[in-house]
C-alpha cells in the first residue's frame, strides 16, 4: 500500500509538487499521467524516497519513507525512466549485483536471479554484455532488477519504452499479473495502455492532482458534451441552419472525414448530454437531407486528458 499526505516540493518560490494526496491499494494498478513538468517524476522520486519532500509524507506499508527509508526502501521497486543498468556488466552479473545491494541472503541470491531472468524472458541473454542488448532488452533487465527480491510496491516509469508491439502486448500482460500481488504506480505516455491496464488514473498538472478515478468514470463525468458524427449530403448552410432548430446544441464541427463526392461529415454535440441521433434521424428525414452515417463519438481517455491539461503533444 502507498499513502501519500499533502505532498510538497519547493524551489523557491515554485512549486513543483503542490499539496499532493493519494492513496493505492495492495492489488491496484494506478495509472499516474501528467504533461511534462507536471510533477510526475519528482513526485515519483519523493515516493521512492530519491528525493526528499519539503512537506507531507509517504508511507510504504505502513514505513515512512523519511522516518524509516531503509525499512520503506526494502517494499519498493523502482524502474526510472532510463533503466539504471551497467552496459559493461553481463545480464546475470548484473542481476546478481543487484540481489547484494538489495541485501538478499547469499543462499538465495542463485534462485532469484534465475527467477528474475524468467519472469522477463531474458535468461537466453545472460551471459551477453548489457551494451550489446537492445533497447527493449536493455528495459527488460531494468524491469528485472526492480522485481529482485520480489517487492510489494512497484514504481514503473515508462515500462514499454522500446519495446515492439508484440513485446509491448506482453509487458502489458505481465504488468496486469505482477498487479494482482503488488501495489503499481505507472507512468506512460500511452494512455491507451494505461486505459487498458490500470484500475484507476491519477491527472496531476502543475503540481496538483486534478482527479482520481478509474478511467470509465474520467470519461463518463469529465468526458464533456455527447456527440454524434453524422455524414449527409446537404449544403454546410442548410445543415447547420436545421440543427440549430434542435434544442441545446453546443456546437456543430465539420469533420476532416471524405465520404464522397458531396457529403459532408459534422461532429454535432449536445449541452446537456442528451442523445442526439433520433433528433438528427428525425431532422434529415423531416428536410429531405439524404443521410449516410449517424453514430455516436465515443470519447477516450486521451480525449478527456487533453481537455484537462490542455496539452495534446505530451504526457
Amino acid at each position: 500500500m502507498i499513502k501519500v499526505e499533502h505532498l510538497v516540493k519547493q524551489y523557491g518560490e515554485f512549486r513543483a509538487v503542490d499539496d499532493l494526496s493519494f492513496t493505492v491499494e495492495k492489488g491496484e494498478i494506478l495509472g499516474f499521467l501528467g504533461p511534462n513538468g507536471a510533477g510526475k517524476s519528482t513526485t515519483m522520486n519523493m515516493i521512492t524516497g530519491y528525493n526528499s519532500a519539503t512537506e507531507g509524507d509517504v508511507t510504504i506499508n505502513g514505513f515512512n519513507v523519511y522516518d524509516e527509508p531503509e525499512k520503506a526502501k526494502r517494499c519498493i521497486g523502482y524502474l526510472p525512466e532510463i533503466p539504471p543498468v551497467y552496459p559493461d556488466m553481463r545480464v546475470k552479473e548484473y542481476l546478481r549485483f543487484c540481489t547484494e545491494l538489495k541485501e538478499i541472503p547469499k543462499k538465495q541470491r542463485a534462485a532469484e536471479v534465475d527467477r528474475v531472468m524468467e519472469l522477463l524472458h531474458v535468461t537466453h541473454m545472460q551471459n551477453k554484455l548489457i551494451k550489446h542488448l537492445s533497447k527493449g532488452y536493455r528495459q527488460r533487465v531494468g524491469l528485472a532488477q526492480a522485481l529482485v527480491g520480489n517487492p510489494e510496491v512497484l514504481i514503473l516509469d515508462e515500462p514499454t519504452v522500446g519495446l515492439d508491439p508484440m513485446q509491448i502486448t506482453w509487458m502489458r500482460e505481465l504488468i496486469r499479473s505482477l498487479g494482482k500481488e503488488h501495489t503499481i504506480i505507472l507512468s506512460s505516455h500511452i494512455l491507451f495502455e494505461v486505459n487498458a491496464v490500470c484500475d484507476r488514473v491519477l491527472i496531476i498538472n502543475h503540481g496538483k492532482k486534478i482527479v482520481i478515478d478509474t478511467p470509465d468514470n474520467i470519461i463518463r463525468t469529465l468526458g464533456g458534451t455527447s456527440g454524434v458524427r453524422i455524414a449527409v449530403r446537404a449544403s454546410e448552410e442548410d445543415f447547420r441552419a436545421a440543427v440549430a432548430t434542435l434544442p441545446n446544441i453546443a456546437r456543430v464541427e465539420v469533420l476532416p472525414e471524405n465520404v464522397g463526392e458531396g457529403i459532408t461529415t459534422y461532429g454535432v454535440y449536445s449541452s446537456d448530454g442528451a442523445e442526439l441521433r433520433d433528433r438528427l434521424f428525425a431532422l434529415c428525414a423531416a428536410r429531405g437531407f439524404v443521410l449516410y452515417e449517424l453514430n455516436s463519438i465515443q470519447k477516450t481517455l486521451e480525449d478527456v486528458f487533453i481537455e484537462m491539461t490542455g496539452k495534446g503533444d505530451t504526457v
